[in-house]
C-alpha cells in the first residue's frame, strides 16, 4: 500500500514538474508580447500611427527623423519572398524523392546530411551569399550592387531549404500505405501517385512546413544583415540593397543610442510589427491546414 502511495506521490511530481515545463514557455511568450506592447506604447506616444505605416522613409538616426516602417517592411517581403521561391519547390521535390522514390540507406544518409545545413551558423550563410552568390550573380547582372537582396533572399532559402523538406517528408511518410496502394492498383505510375495521391493527402503537415520555413525567412537576420546591407530603402526591385527589420534592429541594439529615445523604442515598434506579420502567416496557416486536414 505504501509502495502505492509512493508512486503515486512521483507520478504527481513528475506531472507536476512537466506542466511547469509547458507553462514556462507560455510565460517567457507573454512576457515577450508584453515587453513588445509596453515599449511600442510609449514610442507611439512620439509617433502617430499613420505615419508609422504610411511615411515612405525610415531615418531614426537622422537630425530629421521619420519613422515610417514601409521601407523595412518592402526589404523584409522582398527577401523573403525569393528565399520562398528558393526554399518550397526546392524542399517539396526533395521530400518527394526522400518519401517515394529514395532507398531506405540512401535516405538514411541523405536526409541527416541535408538536416546538417540548419546547423551553420546564420553568419557563415551570410559571407557565403556576400563573397560567393554575389560574385556568381554579377557575372550574369554586371550592376549588380554588393549588397543587394537578391543574394541574402536565395542564400536565406538555402538555408531553410532542410526545414522543408524534412517535415514535409515526414508528412508524406504519414500518408497510410493503402492509399498509395490504391492508386498503384489504379494503374497510377510513381510520379503520379507522389504527386496527384501523396502530396495531397499529406498537404495539411506540407502546409506547416511551409509555414514554418516563412517564419524563419521573415526572422533572418545575419545573412541579410551582411549580404544585404543597412540602407533603408523603400523599394521592391531584388536587385538592390535594402535594410529589413531584422536588420534594423540588430543595428541599433549595437549603436550607442541610450535607453528610452524614441529611436531607441523604435526598435520595439519593429519588433512588434514583425510579430504581427509573423502571427498573420501562423493564423493563415493554420486555417489552411485546419481547411486540407485528413483524417486517416
Amino acid at each position: 500500500m505504501s509502495r502505492l502511495k509512493g508512486r503515486r506521490i512521483r507520478e504527481r511530481i513528475i506531472e507536476l514538474f512537466l506542466f511547469l515545463a509547458a507553462l514556462s514557455s507560455v510565460a517567457i511568450t507573454v512576457g515577450i508580447v508584453g515587453v513588445l506592447l509596453y515599449e511600442s506604447e510609449r514610442f507611439f506616444r512620439h509617433v502617430s500611427l499613420v505615419d508609422f505605416l504610411t511615411d515612405t522613409q525610415w531615418t531614426v538616426l537622422f537630425a530629421d527623423p521619420h519613422y515610417g516602417i514601409l521601407p523595412l517592411v518592402a526589404g523584409t517581403a522582398v527577401t523573403s519572398a525569393i528565399a520562398l521561391l528558393v526554399a518550397l519547390p526546392l524542399g517539396t521535390v526533395i521530400a518527394i524523392y526522400l518519401s517515394e522514390y529514395a532507398h531506405v540507406k540512401a535516405r538514411e544518409i541523405l536526409k541527416p546530411v541535408l538536416e546538417l545545413l540548419s546547423a551553420v551558423p546564420t553568419v557563415v550563410f551570410g559571407y557565403f551569399a556576400l563573397l560567393f552568390v554575389t560574385p556568381l550573380l554579377q557575372r550574369v547582372l554586371p550592376d549588380l550592387p554588393g549588397f543587394n537582396m537578391l543574394s541574402a533572399g536565395i542564400v536565406i532559402g538555402i538555408m531553410i531549404v532542410p526545414y522543408v523538406s524534412s517535415l514535409s517528408e515526414d508528412a508524406m511518410k504519414a500518408v497510410p500505405a493503402h492509399i498509395r496502394e490504391g492508386s498503384y492498383a489504379m494503374g497510377a505510375t510513381r510520379l503520379q501517385t507522389a504527386v496527384r495521391v501523396v502530396v495531397p493527402s499529406a498537404f495539411s503537415g506540407i502546409a506547416s512546413a511551409y509555414v514554418l520555413g516563412f517564419s524563419r525567412a521573415v526572422g533572418e537576420t545575419m545573412i541579410v544583415a551582411v549580404a544585404a546591407g543597412t540602407q533603408p530603402s523603400l523599394t521592391l526591385n531584388p536587385t538592390q540593397g535594402a535594410a529589413t527589420i531584422t536588420a534594423y534592429i540588430v543595428q541599433v541594439s549595437l549603436g550607442d543610442l541610450p535607453h528610452g529615445t524614441v529611436a531607441y523604442q523604435s526598435i520595439f515598434a519593429a519588433g512588434l510589427t514583425l510579430m504581427v506579420m509573423t502571427l498573420a502567416f501562423n493564423i493563415a496557416g493554420y486555417l489552411l491546414r485546419k481547411r486540407f486536414r485528413e483524417k486517416y
